[in-house]
């Protein structure tokens, strides 16, 4: 259960508006840039966020994206299955097309403590926890050099 780069940036881009959207609604190309992915690809991944109700969009000039709801009621494993769709956690590690306690592959016994146990931590975590790690500086996220604490200053 390893996640897809959607949900790598959907996590992302959603701590970063946590981080910064108290000034208003943040554009795309904003985070996109500040986050380093690719601009149309995360258009495309906060309007499946959107329709998953996890944010707002704005129109105008003013426009952007905002959270629907405080990020302590967004868990990531709320996000993961938005991006990922239900059946994610019920996938196979070797690929089968039905894994099950009934019809096992080799790695099943293995796995699933493993699988539930992250599903578990992904539900207890939300997004408030994240964004106040990364504002602590416990933890970053991007590559991009530098610190994407609120007091930054924003990609025009």
């Amino acid at each position: 259960m390893l996640l897809s780069h959607t949900s790598q940036y959907a996590i992302q881009s959603l701590v970063y508006i946590a981080l910064h959207g108290d000034d208003g609604p943040l554009l795309s190309r904003e985070i996109a840039a500040r986050l380093g992915v690719p601009s149309a690809y995360l258009a495309k991944i906060l309007q499946s966020l959107c329709k998953g109700g996890l944010l707002i969009s704005h129109r105008g000039r003013l426009g952007g994206f905002s959270l629907s709801e405080s990020p302590d009621k967004m868990s990531l494993m709320r996000v993961i299955n938005i991006t990922e769709g239900a059946g994610f956690t019920k996938e196979c590690l070797l690929g089968l097309k039905v894994c099950s306690d009934e019809t096992a592959c080799p790695m099943h016994p293995i796995w699933k403590p493993i699988k539930e146990r992250i599903m578990q931590m992904m539900e207890s975590q939300n997004l408030t926890t994240v964004a106040d790690a990364v504002r602590e500086g416990k933890y970053r996220l991007t590559d991009l050099p530098g610190s994407l604490c609120p007091e930054m200053e924003t990609v025009k």
